[in-house]
């Protein structure tokens, strides 16, 4: 089950359940789209991995009580301060590679 971290982990911007902005790597590095195009150049500055939009979790029961209110979005932040002159050496490299190749 995604966790759905509330915020972004660079700026610390709120990502609310059903934010479109929300993105996630593989394992769940949660940050906005801003973060990942204009820093991390979609490079998980905790892996090395790609993003990929977080899926919107029901709001609704619409089936089997697989929603929202059953599940709920992580209250936990985590912000871990990346700093963009030293991701763009690590991404460097890294982002030239698609991430399904990483």
């Amino acid at each position: 089950m995604l966790l759905l971290k509330p915020n972004c982990e660079c700026c610390d911007r709120d990502l609310p359940p059903d934010s479109t902005e929300a993105r996630i790597c593989s394992f769940e590095c949660t940050f906005c789209a801003d973060c990942v195009e204009g820093i991390l150049l979609n490079v998980c500055p905790n892996c090395g991995g790609g993003f990929v939009p977080r899926p919107i979790r029901p709001a609704r029961d619409h089936r089997g009580g697989n929603f929202l209110g059953a599940y709920p979005a992580s209250t936990e932040r985590v912000t871990r301060g990346v700093h963009a002159a030293s991701h763009a050496g690590f991404a460097a490299d890294i982002k030239t590679v698609p991430p399904q190749r990483r």
